[in-house]
């Protein structure tokens, strides 16, 4: 179901531009932007220091960024959602729980190195990416090997790719292709909350809806290799 416009939208993303520090993208053509395109992010302009930065992909309503941006005060964190519905949720929310540290990209994800700056991130976290099952569909995966170039791009030497999935036929193959495109994948669960990783679990809602139903959340950190 095609999710309702929210009232006032165009006005209320206006509001959030303190936290919403790039909107859409340079054209139609993601191809042509990701080629010709750049805009990079002023860290220290955008959060005033010059902490680590983390990178969620897909952030929706914005509690993993949020408790997550709580927990470590001294790390600043950048989260993507292409949806402009709900990006909104997620700014508005940092805005009135006043967390100084996260900022946003209502964005696509294929343009990312168009506005982030090579080897300048130290994580990025994929929570519940859409698994897409369907062979036509492979190269929107969010680790399929075109993504996983873009990664590569933007982590420092030795930067991590966190994922959770409740897909495990999704997590075999993201496995596969990190271990094929310049990954190495550690801590290793197909049953995070059984695992010795579940106390430092921060739990998204969608998780949290998966493991209430007995569906195990699968999880890895995929480390970045030497050329």
């Amino acid at each position: 179901m095609r999710m309702r416009k929210k009232r006032n939208l165009e006005a209320r993303l206006d509001a959030c531009s303190d936290v919403l520090i790039a909107r859409g993208s340079p054209c139609r053509n993601l191809k042509e932007a990701a080629e010709n395109y750049r805009n990079l992010i002023d860290y220290r302009a955008a959060f005033g220091n010059g902490n680590p930065v983390s990178l969620e992909i897909g952030c929706g309503n914005g509690g993993f960024v949020a408790e997550t941006a709580r927990r470590f005060p001294e790390r600043n964190f950048l989260a993507v959602e292409v949806c402009s519905n709900v990006v909104l949720t997620a700014a508005e929310r940092i805005r009135r729980e006043r967390i100084p540290n996260v900022r946003f990209l209502n964005v696509p994800a294929e343009i990312l190195d168009c506005l982030i700056p090579e080897d300048s991130v130290e994580r990025i976290y994929l929570n519940f990416s859409t698994p897409l099952p369907q062979k036509s569909r492979e190269k929107q995966r969010l680790t399929s090997p075109r993504f996983l170039a873009i990664y590569r791009r933007l982590l420092q030497e030795g930067g991590e790719v966190v994922q959770k999935t409740d897909s495990a036929p999704f997590f075999e193959y993201s496995i596969e292709q990190f271990e094929r495109n310049g990954f190495r994948c550690e801590q290793v669960t197909r049953d995070l909350h059984r695992s010795e990783w579940a106390a430092e679990n921060v739990v998204t809602e969608y998780e949290k809806n998966f493991s209430e139903k007995g569906i195990p959340i699968c999880r890895l950190v995929a480390v970045k290799e030497r050329e």
